[in-house]
């Protein structure tokens, strides 16, 4: 099967649909006719899948074989628009139900396409009819405020599909409002017949035991804002951006408005093309912007919470998440932003600052959908906890430093083996430290020609050092920020004295010969 245009629901009109997507809608459709009349069905497929030309074809054919209209729900205005202008392809004539939207002639509609929260408000003011809705459709179903409208269609069909079905409430598990689970294609599947794009995944480590988790079982925005605001992270992710998607058009995600706008300046300093985008920007603004993010083919959009769904750009090449997530449901969405396919663009480069794929996996892995819907807080309990996340990374240095210690075989030192070796041995703790800066002091030798060099390679070492702190401390099990600012700079100190002290005689036993003078 092969692309024929640039992107999967676009491309799609009437009849003309693919092989998975048939028989998705088969499956539906005889679950429809076995089951209650007021059975509640979850269809999963991925986001790029067609999950909209799917169910525009089942209210196309509902609707030629029934006698009872569609209602079809959605959490976001956009969406409405959306589907509304797939349904008119479909020629499935509908209206749109939004707040200003004149219902004296509804009776001359057999589907309508409404908000959640407009049509919840219209259903307790009496001002729509609902006595004949035989099938209710809910896109993004995952979403919890779908539920409150539930109790007006006791005897209707419901249909929620869905990208991921793990209610985005863990107080609320979707197998509380959903009776059966239907899984469509897989990612992967996607992927191998050219219906998306494969995502190339870089990682760089984050510490993440500063973050709080909220009511909603996700990180604070606070606790977020107060990790990715700071200098070093903004570097992190100018150094991420800059060496693996430098003039490539860029969806940059976050998880507060201060850390958005805070990239915004960091990026635009350094001279790149940016705009930000949050959910307070008004129409007009996101339309700019928007429009401005499609024709420039290096631009970067940095963001929060508003391109999660219903936000389809084809040329996106990179996402980053600069933030983390304990929400798989997200997670999916933010990655799938990049997915669309194009005739050029079959890859896409996901960066991850967040550790998001050491705690869900790579994005297309193969998921067990069905057990995560019969079992979402067995799924919740078995994902890994920051601390864990951490304590399972291994510091590598990025390439461009690990080149500058060329003669080194091996420039990692495991902390971990090393405090173990050194209790067994009845040895201090600070022992561990103090092999640490031998061998980091090593190491720089080694590839010097003279102390000088030497020291201007020990600077470069900040983040192998903090991560060894990171580690000692976790062995000691003391972890002040005071003692931490204070070991880091301590370790600093010694290491540079260390240098200064026998860098001419670490160098003869390395090379066989002094330094030159």
């Amino acid at each position: 099967m092969s692309v024929r245009t640039t992107e999967l629901e676009e491309r799609k009109a009437g009849k003309d649909l693919y092989s998975y997507q048939k028989e998705a809608i088969d499956k539906i459709f005889k679950r429809f006719d076995e089951a209650r009349e007021d059975y509640h069905l979850l269809f999963q497929l991925p986001t790029g899948g067609g999950k909209t030309v799917i169910f525009s074809e089942i209210v196309r054919q509902y609707l030629k074989n029934h006698n009872k209209k569609v209602l079809i729900l959605t959490h976001r205005i956009e969406l409405c628009k959306q589907t509304s202008k797939m349904l008119t392809e479909f020629d499935v004539v509908n209206k749109v139900i939004h707040s200003k939207a004149n219902l004296d002639d509804q009776q001359l509609y057999s589907c309508f396409v409404a908000m959640v929260e407009t049509l919840n408000n219209r259903l307790n003011d009496n001002k729509l009819d609902i006595s004949d809705i035989g099938l209710v459709i809910i896109d993004e179903a995952h979403y919890n405020s779908f539920t409150k409208i539930f109790k007006f269609f006791s005897k209707a069909f419901f249909l929620g599909v869905t990208a991921t079905p793990l209610s985005s409430n863990i107080q609320l598990p979707m197998n509380d409002n959903y009776e059966e689970l239907i899984v469509g294609e897989s990612i992967e599947s996607l992927i191998e017949n050219k219906f998306l794009s494969r995502a190339i995944t870089y990682s760089y480590n984050v510490g993440l035991t500063s973050l709080v988790v909220g009511a909603n079982g996700d990180y604070t925005v606070k606790s977020s804002d107060d990790l990715y605001t700071n200098n070093e992270m903004l570097s992190k992710l100018l150094e991420a951006y800059e060496e693996r998607s430098k003039g490539k058009k860029t969806l940059i995600f976050n998880n507060g408005i201060n850390t958005s706008l805070n990239v915004y300046h960091t990026f635009r300093a350094a001279g790149y093309e940016i705009a930000h985008l949050d959910n307070t920007s008004s129409k007009k603004e996101r339309e700019h912007i928007l429009r401005w993010f499609k024709k420039t083919p290096n631009a970067i959009l940095t963001s929060v919470s508003i391109l999660t769904t219903g936000f389809d750009e084809p040329t996106v090449d990179t996402i980053i998440l600069n933030r983390a997530t304990r929400s798989l449901t997200l997670y999916y969405q933010m990655i799938g932003r990049g997915s669309r396919i194009l005739k050029d663009k079959s890859t896409f480069n996901v960066i991850d600052l967040g550790n998001n794929f050491h705690r869900f996996g790579m994005w297309g892995s193969d998921l067990n959908w069905q057990k995560i819907f019969k079992s979402p807080n067995y799924y919740l309990d078995t994902l890994i906890n920051d601390e864990e996340l951490e304590n399972n990374f291994r510091y590598e240095m990025p390439p461009e430093l690990r080149a500058q210690f060329v003669k080194t075989k091996d420039v990692y030192f495991d902390i971990k083996a090393t405090y173990v070796d050194a209790i067994q041995n009845g040895e201090s703790s600070k022992e561990v430290l103090k092999r640490s800066i031998e061998q980091h002091a090593y190491i720089c030798i080694e590839n010097s020609e003279d102390v000088y060099d030497a020291l201007i390679l020990m600077n470069q070492l900040g983040e192998d050092i903090e991560y060894r702190i990171q580690q000692y401390i976790r062995c000691i099990c003391k972890s002040t920020k005071n003692f931490i600012d204070w070991l880091n700079d301590d370790y600093r100190k010694k290491l540079r004295a260390y240098l200064l002290e026998n860098f001419d005689t670490v160098f003869e036993e390395i090379n066989g010969y002094p330094p030159e003078d």
